[in-house]
């Protein structure tokens, strides 16, 4: 566990300063043109102040068309480069790395009559990208890249995962084109490249760019993703793979894989100096350390980042850390820097928000880490 709070190298740009990054999670709480506002700021820069070396933010559209949510960031128009700007430089004066998730919703776009995928869909009413659209789409992620660099992010992070644009063209099931971007894993993998070698060419040699992956769900296969990695690796253009598990103790539901937990299927390859994370259910001494074990180069922290800005001092004060779990109260989450639209959201996760649990300033939900103590104050930025 002595590994936790020393600082981890990238082959580019600056180091992670301990092995603690916060996940990339929705939080609706950007304006609907996807400018930053306080209430984003605040929630991150407080995980910065909580002892997280790394802060990813929520998934950000690189097309007006791509958002996932209507309050989510944005990074498709020069416009958002003012607030983008903001955020890094408050994340960065904490000392932790800033990256920006970059993402296209595609078929789960939340405007409907703009949905767009890899191949027609039924359910969600999405088209087919055509294929002379697909070099403007893939343009639109290196476009998006070159304004977080401008902005002064450390680097950006490609949503590959939890079935969004690249997922959708990576699936075997929800891919069934019949040109270059479809039909073998190599073809459907494509797509995912091909943005990798477009932000490259339009960014700086220091500048960090990192892929989110899942192996299940959504149509994909472990042994095609595990192809996907392997190759990221020999490659070099990555800095990070971020493995999103949901469960990173489990095993893989795919019966043709080695009955061993889902993170060491990815955790075993040799990967050189392209750094590994994982995440899911990561949230006590215990699942860290197993973490650790299985050769984890980071820990990618979601839940727990939500429930404690502090986790990563409380987990090095005790490493043998079981927190309190849900649900809480909506008002416990507002004096842990979770604002308005965020706590609107949670209470579409099941059990995680109760009238009845323990509100501000009952116990079990006092940190030793408190606001009052270390003299936090929530950062204003500008006028929401």
């Amino acid at each position: 566990m002595t590994v936790l709070d020393t600082p981890l190298s990238f082959m580019r740009g600056r180091p992670l300063p301990n092995r603690f990054v916060l996940a990339p999670m929705t939080n609706k709480q950007s304006a609907l043109d996807g400018t930053v506002l306080d209430a984003e700021v605040n929630w991150l820069v407080r995980r910065a102040q909580g002892g997280f070396g790394g802060i990813v933010t929520s998934e950000s559209g690189v097309e007006a068309r791509g958002r996932g949510f209507a309050t989510e960031p944005g990074t498709h128009s020069d416009a958002h480069i003012p607030g983008l700007t903001r955020l890094a430089d408050a994340i960065k004066a904490e000392g932790s790395l800033a990256t920006v998730q970059l993402n296209h919703a595609g078929m789960r776009g939340y405007r409907a009559e703009e949905r767009v995928s890899s191949s027609d869909d039924a359910d969600t009413g999405a088209r087919a990208l055509r294929e002379d659209e697909i070099p403007g789409v893939i343009a639109a992620w290196a476009s998006a890249a070159a304004r977080c660099e401008a902005a002064g992010f450390d680097g950006v992070q490609l949503h590959g995962a939890h079935g969004y644009l690249i997922g959708q063209f990576l699936s075997g099931t929800l891919n069934r084109r019949r040109d270059d971007w479809g039909g073998s894993p190599e073809n459907r993998a494509r797509f995912l490249f091909a943005i990798i070698d477009a932000i490259r060419a339009s960014t700086g040699p220091e500048f960090q760019l990192g892929v989110r992956l899942s192996p299940e769900r959504y149509g994909q296969d472990l042994f095609e993703i595990t192809a996907v990695v392997e190759r990221l690796i020999d490659e070099r253009k990555v800095d990070s793979i971020d493995m999103s598990l949901w469960d990173a103790g489990k095993f893989p539901d795919d019966e043709r894989a080695d009955r061993a937990p889902i993170m060491r299927h990815f955790l075993r390859i040799p990967r050189g100096a392209v750094r590994m994370g994982v995440t899911g259910r990561i949230r006590t001494g215990a699942s860290v350390r197993a973490a650790l074990d299985e050769g984890s180069d980071y820990l990618a922290i979601g839940k727990a980042g939500i429930l404690y800005p502090d986790f990563p001092r409380m987990l090095l004060q005790d490493p043998g850390l079981e927190p309190e779990w849900l649900p809480v109260s909506a008002s416990y989450l507002r004096s842990q820097s979770v604002g308005d639209g965020f706590i609107e959201y949670l209470t579409t996760w099941k059990g995680f928000i109760s009238d009845e649990a323990p509100p501000e300033g009952s116990a079990p939900f006092v940190s030793a880490w408190s606001d009052e103590v270390h003299g936090i104050k929530p950062v204003a930025v500008g006028a929401e």
